[in-house]
Parts: C-alpha cells; structure tokens; sequence
C-alpha cells in the first residue's frame, strides 16, 4: 500500500508539473514541504497512525488532481469566481506591503466594504511573497489542509466515540468526497474554513477533559481566524463552544466546572483585550440584521438562473422561521434530478445519490449520539443546528447552498459513520443470532436421534424465500 500510495502521488505530482508548467514546479515544492511538515505532525500526533498518514497522502493526491485539471483548463471561474478575487487583491495587498500606495488603496476599498473573507487576502499575500504571483500554489495550499481536514475529522470522531470504525469511516469520507475534494483543491476560503472549524471542535473537545494552554492558543487562534473569512460563522462558533463548557460536556464536578468556567473567561477577556469584541458588534450592527439578510438572499434568488423561494421574505422574524422548511430542504438535498440543469449541477449528480443514500444513516447516527453522548457531543451538535438554520434562512441559491453544505458535512459525516457502523453491527447482531438458533435447533435434534439439521446451502441448493424448518417431534408449537 506504501508502495502504491508513492507512485500515485509521484504521478500526480508529475502530471501536475507537465500540465502547469508555468506555475506547478514551485507550486509543488511549497505543497510538498508543508505536506512533509504535516505527516510528521500527523504521524507524532497519534502514536504513528500509519492509517492516518496514508489517508493523508491520498487525500492530498486526490485535490492535487483536481486542483491541476481546474488550472489547466482554466476553471477557475467555472467552479468559484472568487479566486480572481482574491488572486487580485491578495496581490495588492502584497505591493502595498511593498510601498505601492495605489494597491493599497485597492486593499482598503475591499476591506472597508465590510465584505467577509479579507483574512483570505493575507494567505495569498503571504503565499505569493515566497513563490511569487502563483494562484496554483494557493490551490495546492488549501490541498493540504483540506487533506488534513480529514485527519482531524478522524480524530475529533475517535475522542467523542471511542470507535475506530466510526473514525476511519468518517475520515475516509471527508478525505475523497467530491464536493469537499473540489472546494479544497481552489484558491477559495472554503478550504480554510472548513479546516479552523474542525480545528476549533478538536481543541474543544480536548479542552473539555484537560485544561490545556497549547489547545486553548489554538482555539483562539482559530475562531479569530474564522472571524476574518466569514464573520457569521464565527458568532455560532463562539456561541457553540461557549454553550457546550456552560452545559458541561463531561459529567459535573467543582473541578470540570471549574475548568470550563476558566477556558470562557479567558476566551472573553482575551478577545475584548484583541478589540474583537467592538468589531464584532460594528459587523453585526452592519450586517446583522434582518432586512440586510434578505437584501442578500433576494439577490441571490433572482441573480442566477439555480434560485429558489425568491418571494420569500426573511425581513421579519415570522418571515425567517416560515423560510427554514423550505430552506432546510434545499440546503441538504440540493441539487434535486430534476433540478439538474447544467453541466455544472450534473457533475454533482453521482456524490448527491450517496449523501441521499447516507442521509438515513445519518438520522440514524444523530438519533443514537443524542441518546448516549449528547454531553459530549454538545459543542458539534450546538454549532451544525445553528449553521444550518442559518443557512436555511438567507440562502437562495442552489448552487451556494451546494457549496455551503461542505461546512456542516464534515461534521454530518461522523454522524453517519456513527450510522453505518450501528446498522453493520445489527445486521452482524441478527446474523449471529440466526446462527445461535440453528446451533440450538441441530443441538436439540441430536438429542432426539435425528440428524443434525442442515441449511439448503450445504446442500448446494439456494434457498428460496420461505424456508421450511423441519418440525422439532414432541414440540407442538
């Protein structure tokens, strides 16, 4: 398998070079020294876990691929327009480092618009200032932390349910996923958020059992972050997290209270010290509000062809909950068939028939995590029921509801994992005891003097849909 997964990332590597070759070579070298940098943490991190480096070699080939065939054929616009954005403006801003005042007009026009994502413009700033203006090398960034998006996923699942299958299971679907291949393999925000957010519920999770100053940095570190990619997100997330230590997410001791109420006080005083608090209320005042909202979500359901529910108005509080159905529906299940009009929304035709196929899994999964780990799992549960009905509310649009959904399945995937592996164990469960009874039947015939009782099978027969059972003499039930 080692020999295997080399190979495979040495073509695709090779493949990458000859197809851009303009960008790919040092583009490469930057992915392939933060790749090395990220299997050692990895490998040191959980006890050499030769499964996770693997998963992360495969992963990484994976949306390097892809990555490579969006920037040879030019897709960047096809799949997200908002990487000329910011290739554009994360380039200024690195002339405006550099002196430049008219680019730095250029970066204080972006950022005094109030739009969400200028935290993006310091990653490719920062990108291009060691390899120069290569937007494929900030598609092979996000490569990588999108791949090691599924090694945390990995972990965050083995700490809330102490189960490897449900671990590996969860990994392995954020690792090849299409939709969350495509989203981390473009010089787009998707990937990075995805990857703070998981991030921040792992250093969650681990400071729940242990007061810890490394996990508590970051956390910090990442929530701030995601502050500067999509300012709303991060409200649920402070909101989920502080929830989660308010309730407790560990049985109730002066101790575990103790701890909890300390992680809260410092995360507040900290983030009031750093002046997020005050930016933070000035982007609520701006874009808080419900009339903003539904500016936004009628502009995206009249704009594009892929919009739905436009006579919806979300501007008051009656509006917006009447709008969750609707929105619900369309946030988890869209693209529907018959919605597929495009090549674009066809492409997602095959990833959609199996999260249609998991979503029972799924409720599954949620259904036996609120019975058993509901306290542990409070912070997750807590943050993906207010991303996703905020999303039902001021989404329009088919296709950002598509792109917006990669933010909550990599939490839905645990669930089910979770699923998948309880329907496994119930179908191992019902066969073993089928076996039991036939074990207890042939037993029972034995003693009566009659031949030890045989299924159709090993008499080279298939079985048909009512099998006969042959009568126990003496037993008239």
């Amino acid at each position: 398998m080692n020999a295997v997964l080399t190979i495979v990332m040495l073509v695709v590597c090779a493949v990458a070079a000859i197809m851009v070759p303009d960008h790919g070579p040092t583009a490469l070298a930057l992915c392939l020294f933060l790749a090395s940098i990220a299997a050692v943490a990895i490998w040191r991190f959980d006890r050499a876990n030769e499964f996770l480096v693997r998963l992360f070699i495969g992963a990484l080939a994976a949306r390097i691929f892809v990555a490579t065939l969006i920037a040879f054929f030019k897709w960047q616009t096809f799949f997200g327009g908002d990487s000329d954005t910011y290739d554009f403006y994360g380039w200024s801003m690195g002339l405006a480092w550099h002196g430049s005042g008219i680019y730095k007009a250029y970066v204080e026009q972006f950022t005094r618009s109030g739009g969400s994502g200028w935290g993006m413009l310091y990653v490719v700033a920062f990108i291009y200032e060691v390899v120069g203006r290569n937007t494929f090398a900030v598609q092979l960034f996000n490569a990588v932390i999108g791949a090691a998006t599924a090694v945390i996923v990995y972990s965050i699942a083995q700490h809330l349910f102490e189960n490897k299958r449900v671990a590996r299971i969860a990994a392995l679907f954020v690792a090849f996923y299409p939709s969350l291949i495509l989203w981390s393999a473009q010089a787009l925000k998707d990937g990075p958020i995805v990857f703070l957010l998981v991030v921040s519920m792992l250093c969650t999770l681990k400071m729940a059992e242990r007061f810890s100053v490394k996990y508590l940095v970051i956390l910090l570190a990442s929530v701030l972050s995601v502050l500067t990619l999509r300012f709303y997100i991060f409200y649920m997330l402070i909101t989920a997290i502080a929830g989660a230590f308010v309730i407790g997410m560990r049985s109730f001791s002066a101790k575990s209270f103790t701890r909890q109420f300390v992680v809260v006080i410092i995360m507040g005083l900290a983030m009031t010290y750093m002046g997020i608090t005050r930016y933070a209320t000035r982007q609520l005042g701006a874009f808080g509000n419900l009339e903003t909202v539904q500016r936004s979500r009628q502009d995206a359901a009249t704009s594009a062809k892929s919009g739905f529910a436009a006579d919806v108005d979300v501007s008051t509080t009656g509006g917006a909950l009447s709008a969750i159905p609707i929105g619900l529906f369309y946030l988890l299940f869209a693209p529907l068939p018959w919605q597929l009009a495009s090549a674009r929304q066809m492409i997602t035709l095959p990833e959609m028939i199996v999260w249609w196929l998991s979503f029972p899994l799924l409720i599954l999964g949620l259904w036996f995590t609120i019975r058993h780990r509901l306290r542990r799992v409070s912070p997750i549960l807590l943050f993906t029921t207010l991303l996703t009905l905020g999303y039902s509310v001021f989404q329009g649009n088919i296709g950002t509801a598509y792109r917006q959904r990669a933010q909550l399945l990599v939490f839905y995937f645990i669930f089910v994992a979770v699923g998948m592996v309880l329907f496994k164990e119930r179908r191992e469960d019902r066969k073993r005891q089928a076996e039991e009874r036939n074990q207890m039947i042939a037993a029972k015939q034995a003693e009566r003097g009659f031949p030890p009782f045989k299924s159709p099978r090993d008499f080279g027969v298939k079985p048909t849909f009512q099998a006969v059972t042959p009568a126990i003499p003496g037993d008239e039930s």
